[in-house]
């Protein structure tokens, strides 16, 4: 049988006891607190995980849609993906890539929405400039040219930047702003440096303006255009 507890263990146990009673429910919670953090954590990255497997199998039923040139199915299959996986990157990703196919299938409306998607919500500014760009391209295409400017008047990722100002000089253009043209062109090719073909198109631009941006000062080239 077990002996009885001494004086100074039984003070311990009665401290113990009083302890308990005063932040056993305190320390209970935050057991649970942490504990349950660390599940919802875990639980987070594997639903992540989930989620991005289930969304890579998706996107490849949008892809194969694409290729088949089955409209409907690409519809269908990009309408799932947004319901089902619509913080994905593999729904932007597939809206980009359904809108191309949209559009060349004369669904222009079908594909500007995709693109406005993308444009509105994907995670990656990349991709939403990519986005913006073919969306304002469309636009131009649909004689929205406010609206592409719309589009275009939004800060663009330095990459992508040089590209938006050659578009923007087109919807000008097509707006019959030729001041205003020439220096969105004198823009663009000033930050294409690093892609010299597209620059040799930009500069293609320029020269059919009467303008020579190699040779014109770009600080005065516009007001010598009017």
């Amino acid at each position: 049988m077990a002996k009885a507890l001494d004086l100074e263990e039984q003070e311990q146990l009665d401290q113990i006891k009083h302890f308990w009673k005063k932040y056993g429910n305190l320390i209970s919670w935050v057991l649970i607190v942490v504990l349950g953090s660390y599940a919802a954590w875990n639980g987070y990255q594997y639903w992540q995980r989930s989620q991005a497997a289930k969304a890579a199998v998706l996107f490849d039923e949008v892809e194969r849609a694409v290729i088949g040139g089955d409209v409907a199915r690409v519809e269908r299959s990009l309408a799932d993906m947004k319901d089902k996986f619509g913080s994905t990157h593999y729904a932007h990703q597939a809206a980009l890539l359904a809108a191309k196919a949209l559009q060349a299938k004369d669904k222009a409306d079908a594909a500007r929405a995709a693109l406005k998607w993308v444009a509105d919500g994907a995670p990656d500014p990349a991709m939403k400039d990519i986005a913006r760009l073919r969306l304002a391209g469309l636009m131009l295409d649909a004689n929205q040219a406010d609206d592409a400017l719309a589009q275009l008047s939004q800060p663009f990722t330095p990459a992508m930047a040089g590209l938006a100002a050659d578009l923007r000089g087109d919807v000008l253009q097509a707006k019959g702003q030729k001041v205003e043209a020439i220096s969105a062109y004198q823009s663009a090719w000033l930050q294409l440096e690093e892609i010299p073909d597209y620059r040799r198109l930009v500069q293609a631009k320029l020269n059919a303006l009467g303008l020579d941006p190699q040779a014109a000062n770009p600080a005065t080239a516009t007001g010598n255009a009017k």
